[in-house]
């Protein structure tokens, strides 16, 4: 959807110029990026794809006409996986910054969806790259790369840095590594500004529902609330660096602005197990869980009441697993200045559950 071509206009000229082109727009990186930079005072471009029903509740209350800056937000109908029409958006805006947010960025999908995965994860980055070069911008663009923690999978040091080697342990991984390396030899061959953003995991209210996290607050909402009775997940032992994807969007903006491109990780440098976010979630909502049994036959009953409101099942184990993840954000914080920890984890789990317990008694409500 291209909203109208008042971006056309010859009142922006490249003088002071700051237009930024994202993909994955609509997701949760994305609607959280766009708010950052029309706060800025940059014009915004998105592309998203088309569907037959409504896919971009995140950018509701940014396309609603009030929203500060509105009128420097457009949408554009794409994909990353088509390199003509890139072409053809990147000639026409010519941004001065590109993030790359687009992705099939569930790990236990891209088991079942591998090709596919490959073609986004990994030939979509040299697509939008080729775009820019295509198009002449190479001197005038800057591009990031949503990077992201699983290339470390098999972890070869705690905690992780920009120097740790990589073991991808997923189809996800492998193709995220094609991506690293892509923007690391455009970055040297062609001498553009590229950079990887090495994520670690980062939540947020807008996170997908599939995704562990908010899996847990959608679970501990409804059963708050009466409308489920039990929350399945599979390896609780698993440990990850959480962070808010409003925080972490700072600092991929920040990347940008720097003289020279480098990657860095973009983490917390905090570690927390699945179990643990599961059992501040429900007791943030008023239901304590303490955990009986091991492996499989792990479960999790209320304590008040006895009943077993969480247990393990085989369907969500990974066929390899990652056991943990924990960055290293010293660079960052250092040559960047960013603060990782602006929301802590317990602010996360608290910010998470009131929201899915909020959209649960109003589905009209987006965040």
């Amino acid at each position: 959807m291209v909203v109208h071509d008042d971006w056309k206009s010859p009142k922006h000229t490249k003088t002071n110029r700051k237009v930024a082109f994202i993909t994955g727009v609509t997701g949760q990186d994305g609607s959280y990026l766009v708010e950052l930079l029309l706060e800025k005072g940059y014009i915004v471009h998105g592309i998203k794809r088309r569907s037959s029903s409504y896919n971009h509740p995140r950018l509701e209350h940014i396309l609603h006409p009030d929203y500060p800056n509105r009128d420097k937000f457009f949408l554009h109908y794409g994909d990353i996986s088509d390199l003509h029409v890139l072409v053809g958006i990147v000639r026409d805006i010519k941004p001065t910054e590109v993030y790359n947010l687009a992705a099939q960025s569930h790990v236990q999908v891209s088991f079942q969806m591998p090709l596919f995965t490959a073609d986004v994860d990994g030939i979509g980055v040299l697509n939008i790259m080729e775009a820019i070069r295509l198009t002449d911008q190479t001197k005038t663009c800057k591009f990031y790369q949503a990077s992201t923690s699983e290339l470390y999978g098999k972890v070869q040091e705690i905690p992780q840095s920009e120097t740790t080697p990589f073991y991808p342990r997923s189809p996800y991984a492998v193709s995220k590594l094609m991506g690293f390396w892509a923007v690391v030899n455009y970055r040297e061959s062609y001498d553009m500004f590229t950079c990887n953003g090495i994520l670690f995991n980062h939540e947020s209210p807008r996170r997908g529902e599939t995704f562990v996290t908010r899996k847990i607050t959608m679970a501990v909402a409804n059963i708050k609330l009466g409308h489920q009775k039990c929350l399945y997940l599979g390896n609780l032992d698993a440990q990850r660096d959480w962070g808010h994807a409003r925080d972490y969007v700072e600092c991929m903006w920040k990347m940008l602005q720097q003289d020279e491109p480098e990657d860095y990780v973009i983490a917390t440098g905090e570690m927390t197990t699945v179990r643990e976010f599961a059992a501040r979630a429900f007791k943030y909502a008023g239901m304590e869980l303490e955990f009986k049994g091991e492996g499989k036959d792990e479960h999790g009953i209320e304590k008040e009441t006895g009943k077993t409101l969480l247990r393990i099942h085989p369907r969500y184990f990974r066929p390899a697993e990652v056991e943990q993840l924990l960055g290293n954000p010293t660079k960052a914080l250092e040559k960047l200045n960013w603060n990782p920890r602006q929301t802590s984890l317990q602010m996360l789990i608290e910010e998470m559950v009131d929201a899915d317990i909020a959209r649960i008694e109003n589905p009209n409500i987006h965040y």
